[in-house]
């Protein structure tokens, strides 16, 4: 690299998780290169930043193997229109973050044309496809590490990894005010609230919501003042969860909640939600938590047959034990929702808790500080 120039920074982001990272290392990488230029695909956080974003991150935003075959030409065009943009545009390093099925092949194409390659967020090649931990070494000069086991899987293989540790571990404080989140939102000091939170996307509310609201329905005629709050990611997913709510359970009292997914979380007694990054979130909020998950069952039949974790939430993955009731397909029915909520919404959780704390250390390391030094020195290296 020329130490005249400005250095320039590509960045690739497929949601809204990736686009908190791409931030946090953009704020990182400036207070050193404050004239460097940030450019690819990036959502509002990165973009407010000065980031150059040349497609929308929506276009990559989709999960499971049915649903990304629909949309596969799209992306496949916009690969192909990213590898001769940063062909011709030579970025000093290339950073990947997350979205594994559209980064690795597109961190291939460059690394071969000699641009350097990092890859932010390692793919659960330690849960299944554990062969792509080949593929991620071909295509990438170095991989970022949010968790401490994942490390461990890539020293094993002799592949380039560095633990970063997690930035939710950073923003988020040792410990969360349930009264001080409950005054921020307006809500009632002394009810007990179960927060519903089926994903922040829209196949996954599909999916999740109607069972939630129906074990909603259930814990309601059980313990008539329990109150139930909702918090949703944009505009888009409240007329979707207002939709379905209406047509599911309009009869129940529900607080929804726009853009404060974690004071939501820090307001409510127990949490009832998808499995993701949020699992790991509402670790750090300290909140006990029950975790579903669906897919549709072409996806679910594929992925019975690869995956083989003994568990699928974050908090349990990391305790290396089960912390969190888990419900995954066929188990997600309104009875085993309510079931495995209320012990956590009445009984105090101080084994728990503990847990929570343990986890809350082992990731708060300064993640985007990490992660700009370790993107730094591979870009100065010879």
């Amino acid at each position: 690299m020329d130490s005249h120039r400005a250095p320039v920074f590509a960045i690739v982001v497929g949601e809204h998780s990736g686009d908190t990272l791409g931030a946090g290392l953009i704020q990182s990488l400036r207070q050193r290169y404050a004239d460097a230029e940030f450019i690819g695909i990036g959502g509002p956080k990165m973009e407010a930043l000065g980031f150059q974003s040349l497609f929308a991150m929506e276009e990559l935003a989709v999960m499971g193997i049915v649903e990304v075959l629909g949309r596969l030409r799209r992306l496949l065009h916009v690969r192909k229109q990213l590898v001769e943009y940063f062909s011709q545009h030579k970025p000093d390093v290339f950073i990947g973050i997350d979205a594994p099925d559209f980064n690795l092949g597109l961190e291939l194409r460059l690394k071969q044309q000699g641009i350097k390659t990092v890859h932010y967020v390692s793919p659960s090649v330690w849960a299944w496809r554990e062969k792509r931990i080949f593929k991620i070494d071909k295509a990438t000069d170095m991989v970022l590490s949010l968790l401490p086991f994942e490390k461990d899987f890539y020293d094993k293989h002799h592949v380039a990894c560095t633990f970063v540790g997690h930035p939710l571990a950073d923003s988020i404080p040792m410990h969360s005010s349930m009264s001080g989140a409950r005054q921020s939102l307006g809500l009632d000091a002394d009810a007990t609230y179960l927060a519903l939170m089926p994903g922040s996307r829209g196949s996954e509310l599909a999916m999740l919501l109607p069972d939630f609201l129906a074990a909603a329905v259930l814990l309601k005629q059980r313990h008539p003042d329990l109150q139930f709050v909702a918090p949703v990611i944009n505009d888009i997913r409240e007329q979707q969860f207002t939709q379905l709510w209406q047509l599911h359970a309009p009869e129940l009292p529900i607080t929804i909640i726009n853009n404060k997914t974690q004071a939501v979380m820090a307001s409510a007694n127990c949490l009832l939600m998808a499995s993701g990054t949020v699992t790991l979130e509402g670790a750090l909020v300290k909140r006990p938590m029950v975790v579903a998950y669906k897919f549709n069952w072409l996806t679910a039949m594929i992925g019975r047959m690869l995956v083989k974790l003994k568990w699928f939430s974050l908090p349990n993955l990391l305790a290396n034990k089960p912390l969190l009731p888990e419900l995954l397909q066929e188990q997600v029915t309104p009875d085993n929702l309510a079931k495995a909520v209320e012990p956590l919404l009445f009984e105090q959780q101080h084994q728990l808790m503990q847990e929570f704390v343990q986890i809350h250390q082992t990731l708060k390391q300064n993640a985007s500080e990490k992660a700009a030094i370790a993107v730094i020195e591979l870009m100065q290296s010879p």
